[in-house]
């Protein structure tokens, strides 16, 4: 258990091309719980769904698309993959700088001394039905390909965690679920069970804090029963989706759950209107419902962190700096007041 107290970190990605540039502001801001930060503005093979590929049983990555070359004996791979899984054995499924420049050059780093730190993957949901075959039929629709997804994503979270535990021996992983925010629809025929599942094959590969982040609206419950020890959401956007699962969300307080709010935007146009103290009032207002439903604010607080609400990649380095700023001084204002 690590008491957070509202204090920053970040979903992930950056805008940087440079991932010594990027790791120095990360490190610049994120004293606590720095993160390390995916460039998918580098290349192609930094997109969050191509970044975590490498090894999977016939993917096919080039300049601007992945998909599962279906013509190739997939066979011989799935047998290595499976192999690996009952022996645990993530070094085998190692992401390489080619593909994670950002990740090697903060394993790098020798100016941390961190509370925490964290990493982060994209989670079995969003892969399987990102990643399609060559006849455009997403994986996660194949009983085999399907189920392989979250084995090769637990060794992919495996292997992230034992390189940043280098760093600090408190780890936290987040599993990036954007794609919760189909589930539900018609378009999207996969129940709650198999999500669930699929989730939790990824967490028996993560030992330390571990987190899944969705920066939509979705069904908050699917994700709350899990077993997760963080739950992540676009606060600024979305925070009032979360209320409507009041009874959830204390449960998972409850056994020391802790809520990432995603309260500092990540466009340039909100970010520029903000300020510490307006978004310290949009936070308060966040967690309310919380608070008239039995939770002690200071205890919420307590199981609390701020971040951006998702993705920096999308904006000007000198924005996604505006966004770390803000997010430490939100962060420095709250615990200077309650914690």
């Amino acid at each position: 258990m690590i008491e957070f107290g509202c204090l920053p970190t970040i979903i992930g990605s950056m805008p940087h091309t440079d991932p010594a540039e990027a790791c120095a502001v990360v490190s610049r801001y994120l004293k606590d719980i720095p993160a390390w930060p995916q460039l998918p503005q580098r290349s192609f093979r930094e997109n969050m769904y191509a970044q975590f590929s490498q090894g999977f049983p016939g993917v096919v990555v080039k300049e601007d698309s992945i998909y599962i070359d279906r013509t190739q004996d997939l066979g011989e791979p799935l047998e290595k993959l499976y192999s690996a899984y009952l022996e645990n054995d993530f070094a085998k499924y190692a992401v390489s700088a080619d593909y994670a420049a950002g990740l090697h050059s903060f394993l790098g780093l020798t100016n941390l001394s961190p509370l925490a730190v964290k990493g982060q993957l994209t989670g079995p949901f969003t892969w399987g039905l990102t990643v399609a075959d060559s006849d455009g039929k997403a994986i996660i629709y194949d009983d085999v390909l399907g189920d392989a997804v979250a084995k090769f994503l637990r060794l992919k979270a495996s292997w992230q965690e034992k390189e940043l535990s280098k760093i600090s021996p408190n780890t936290i992983i987040f599993v990036d679920e954007p794609y919760m925010a189909s589930f539900g629809s018609v378009a999207v025929p996969i129940s709650k069970e198999k999500v669930i599942n699929l989730l939790e094959e990824v967490f028996r590969g993560i030992s330390g804090l571990k987190g899944v982040h969705c920066c939509g609206n979705t069904d908050w419950s699917v994700l709350l029963k899990t077993s997760i020890d963080i739950l992540s959401l676009d606060a600024y956007n979305y925070a009032q989706s979360l209320s409507l699962y009041p009874a959830e969300v204390k449960s998972f307080l409850e056994r020391k759950g802790n809520i990432a709010w995603g309260i500092v935007p990540n466009d340039e146009s909100s970010l520029a209107k903000e300020t510490a103290a307006s978004l310290k009032d949009r936070l308060e207002e966040a967690m309310a419902p919380f608070t008239r439903n039995g939770t002690r604010f200071q205890d919420l607080l307590k199981q609390s962190l701020i971040t951006p609400s998702c993705t920096l990649a999308f904006i000007s380095e000198d924005a996604a700096e505006r966004a770390l700023n803000l997010l430490v001084e939100l962060s420095t204002m709250i615990r200077k007041r309650y914690v």
